[in-house]
């Protein structure tokens, strides 16, 4: 025992606290603790270096609807999407009959495309890092990149000095507020966007197995059948014809991360970020992870040979971090996980099935209908089947009589699917006692998960919970698995602090990521907001935040 204290005491005397100017956080879109654990073996790039620092192998996001835009929103906020006010990719807006995408924003146009998907901040009812460091230090310089809209702008918040992702066919892009000229708010990717038109033109990528030289991915080659579609996994061969089909190829690949991690490096070099004597913030969302998840599962010869690239690919960037003057604090992380798709995993003997959502939902009104004697269908899902809104005769907001005799009725069929674990009316949800603050992750409710990602107004009026492995998705050309769960699989993530100077090692205790903004405030000096979720963790021995 006294060996082991002495042990201890002389890490943490040993170990350098981290003294940033540059503050890098990476999130990995679709990368979970168990893709993470299965290629960590393999790893000598960019990843490997990370994973020399601390590691936690158990972080979580620990709420319900584990989709891309709420994971996102909870990396750099503190706080759980039930306060971020991002419930979901996108949710139901009863008072006008119509979807609403998590970032939309009328008042903003997209500087390539002014008929564009137009998005911002303003739906992020919460603060991130980056706006809390400005508030104290206006000159600090924060930058989101992404191969996803909603991967930079949720990471780098309101205050931004620029947000940017790709744009298939264009390069990236970013939102042009009233008074503003897209020529000067794409200034500074325009470079970049003409050397990548360029470089493709000369060069078209090719997927190819280089980075296997050990030729584990090409042994996972082999043939499955999903949704009556038959396919061999193996490296895709471009096949489209047109030009959208042929950019929708080059987005679900490898290439989207190289590009978004070339801008970052340009952005720091650029801008001097963590060069000066204020603290920089640098956001990185990599895309591909989750586009390849999708469209080939996350554990055949297309996945493997993605983290292999990433992990090379990382490794020149970290590599680039070199010439920071300043000192450099790295964050990895990842907005949610994933398992495969359905059938491999039938294949493998587990209980897996996917459920289609158009029927799945029509059933349901149709049995709604006939049991309360509608004259409408009074079920919408269009953001996802995991929750259900309930509308009235003109598919807007119904009656406060209709909203409960239909939820209390959907409820009842609902509970009776096979397929289904839990579910409940997003009332009794919303006004439920929150779980202790010290709460384990892995530990809470189903409920409480649901509980955390409930933002009134936006949320559904019936939560669903489909049993594990149950996958709400239709297998398509190019689309074949997804997440979204409450369960492990989609919610545990990676979360890695490096620095140099960092002693390496290993916390298996879980790490919630509304942790990671409180963490780095306290290694920066910044005081975070009262009512954030996450709770800082020292990232030296012994040394308190």
């Amino acid at each position: 025992m006294a060996a082991a204290a002495v042990s201890v005491g002389f890490a943490a005397q040993a170990e350098t606290k981290p003294a940033p100017k540059l503050v890098v956080v990476i999130s990995v879109d679709q990368f979970s603790a168990n893709l993470y654990a299965q290629h960590r073996g393999e790893f000598t790039g960019g990843l490997a270096t990370l994973s020399s620092g601390i590691v936690y192998p158990n972080g979580y996001q620990s709420h319900a609807f584990t989709e891309t835009c709420p994971g996102h929103s909870t990396l750099l906020t503190g706080k759980h999407p039930n306060k971020t006010g991002i419930s979901a990719n996108d949710w139901y807006d009863r008072a006008t009959g119509k979807t609403v995408y998590c970032l939309a924003d009328p008042s903003v146009i997209l500087a390539d495309d002014p008929k564009g998907r137009a998005v911002s901040p303003a739906n992020m009812v919460a603060t991130t890092y980056g706006d809390w460091l400005k508030e104290v230090s206006p000159k600090s310089r924060v930058f989101g990149v992404s191969g996803k809209d909603r991967g930079a702008i949720t990471m780098s918040g309101h205050q931004a000095d620029g947000q940017f992702w790709y744009q298939p066919g264009f390069g990236f892009t970013t939102y042009v507020r009233e008074g503003q000229t897209a020529e000067e708010r794409l200034k500074p990717v325009a470079a970049l966007n003409a050397k990548l038109a360029a470089d493709l033109k000369k060069h078209p990528f090719t997927w190819d197995y280089a980075k296997d030289s050990a030729k584990r991915c090409k042994a996972l080659e082999a043939d499955y059948e999903t949704g009556g579609r038959k396919w061999h996994a193996g490296l895709p061969i471009p096949t489209a014809a047109d030009d959208a089909g042929k950019q929708r190829d080059l987005y679900a690949s490898p290439y989207t991360d190289a590009a978004t991690l070339e801008l970052a490096q340009g952005l720091r070099e650029t801008y001097g970020l963590g060069d000066g004597p204020q603290v920089d913030v640098l956001t990185v969302s990599l895309s591909a992870t989750d586009f390849i998840g999708h469209r080939y599962g996350t554990r055949g010869p297309e996945m493997c040979d993605q983290i292999a690239r990433l992990d090379d690919r990382l490794g020149v960037f970290l590599k680039s971090l070199d010439k920071v003057k300043g000192g450099v604090l790295v964050v990895l992380a990842a907005d949610h996980g994933g398992a495969d798709f359905a059938e491999r995993l039938h294949d493998e003997g587990y209980d897996s099935e996917r459920v289609i959502g158009k029927p799945w939902i029509a059933g349901l009104n149709a049995q709604l209908r006939t049991d309360l004697g509608l004259s409408w269908d009074p079920l919408k899902a269009d953001g996802g089947i995991d929750q259900v809104y309930v509308v009235g005769p003109d598919g807007k907001m119904p009656s406060i009589i209709d909203r409960a005799r239909v939820a209390a009725a959907a409820l009842v069929l609902i509970k009776r699917d096979p397929a289904v674990a839990e579910a409940f009316d997003s009332n009794v949800i919303l006004t439920m006692e929150a779980a202790p603050a010290d709460a384990y992750p892995e530990e809470i409710s189903v409920a409480e998960r649901l509980r955390r990602s409930a933002y009134p107004g936006r949320v559904g009026d019936i939560l669903v919970a489909f049993k594990p492995y149950r996958v709400p998705a239709t297998a398509g050309l190019t689309y074949v698995s997804t997440h979204g769960s409450p369960w492990d699989y989609d919610r545990r993530v990676p979360i890695l602090f490096w620095w140099k100077g960092a002693t390496p090692h290993e916390r298996v205790l879980p790490l919630d990521t509304v942790d990671i903004a409180p963490t780095i405030a306290a290694a920066t000096g910044v005081k975070p907001p009262a009512d954030v979720d996450g709770v800082c963790r020292p990232l030296v021995y012994g040394q308190a935040c």
